[in-house]
């Protein structure tokens, strides 16, 4: 990997001029400043920002990125790094990843270009790779969704065993119609939990059905739409398996009281309040939070250690009243 006095070498500038560069001084010369630039993307140049957090001797921070910041299952995962990172006398860096793909590099590599310590990334993209050139610099640790093209550290829940429990527990109060309703459907945590949903189906000898099938469930109004048409089917469903906490608050917003049975994946505050009370496959994101967070510093003390591991952890079913409503 290219370091900074290779760069310096083939521009033949100093190393300081590089890092003058690299962090925007504006005292460098515009025709030195392009000249720099040119080489750092020919070298594939990215500093060794741990390197230069310990010659310093200044406090690092830790970089979290999630697709909502003010998602319950989210914010619960940030605020456990957090108590982490302060025990280590590390602030953290929070940043909203929000909905689009496309904007998650953008996003990231801003986040990557400060003195991290390390990253923590709960993805909404399905590729990368790109990430490559900054793991030997960054400890880097994926959350809940597992990263495409990329070899990393992985907590993630066990997404498909979760959703088989729940729509296995509505076949069991003899629902039959069951709705699968989804947020991203290119997500690895949606596409592992419809195979739990279609699996407990069809083992329960019910054929999967397309239509019962709702996707991009993300506001309001998608939300509306979707138990419109849900409800207007000649044979509508007599339930709801909710793939994530964000779908789950919608769907209990826009549906009738009563109207259908639903259990929601992912806990969420007050689920155990509302009426009926929300059954929920209970996951524990300041688990998956804490052992991110261990991970990156684990790799920041052993930072020779190659071997890049997944951990599921598992979910469990907490029953409440919503699940109990019968099929009619």
């Amino acid at each position: 990997m290219a370091t900074m006095r290779d760069v310096a070498a083939r521009a033949g500038v100093s190393a300081k001029t590089v890092s003058r560069v690299f962090n925007n001084d504006p005292h460098v010369l515009p025709e030195t400043r392009s000249q720099v630039e040119q080489i750092m993307k020919e070298l594939n140049y990215v500093p060794n920002v741990l390197a230069t957090t310990f010659r310093s001797g200044k406090a690092s921070a830790i970089g979290v990125a999630v697709p909502d910041i003010v998602d319950p299952f989210f914010a619960a995962i940030a605020r456990a790094v957090d108590r982490v990172a302060r025990d280590r006398g590390v602030a953290t860096l929070l940043t909203n990843l929000g909905d689009d793909p496309d904007r998650e590099r953008d996003i990231i590599e801003s986040l990557l270009s400060r003195r991290l310590a390390g990253l923590i990334v709960a993805p909404i993209g399905t590729d990368h790779s790109w990430l490559k050139r900054w793991t030997d610099s960054t400890p880097m640790v994926f959350v809940d969704r597992a990263p495409g093209g990329l070899s990393a550290d992985t907590f993630t829940d066990n997404d498909e065993a979760g959703a088989y429990l729940a729509t296995r527990h509505l076949i069991e109060h003899g629902h039959r119609r069951i709705a699968y309703v989804a947020g991203s459907p290119h997500l690895s945590t949606e596409t592992n939990r419809l195979t739990g949903y279609r699996r407990a189906l069809t083992e329960a000898g019910i054929e999967p059905d397309g239509q019962l099938v709702a996707a991009d469930v993300n506001d309001r109004a998608a939300t509306e739409a979707a138990m419109t048409r849900l409800l207007g089917l000649a044979d509508r469903p007599t339930a709801i398996f909710s793939s994530n906490a964000r779908s789950s608050m919608l769907v209990v917003h826009a549906l009738p009281a009563n109207e259908l049975a639903v259990v929601g994946f992912g806990d969420f505050p007050m689920a155990d309040m509302l009426h009926p009370a929300l059954t929920v496959i209970d996951q524990d994101p300041d688990q998956l939070g804490r052992f991110a967070a261990s991970r990156v510093f684990e790799r920041a003390d052993h930072p020779k250690r190659r071997l890049r591991r997944t951990t599921v952890l598992d979910v469990t079913l907490t029953e409440r009243e919503s699940c109990k409503i019968a099929a009619r």
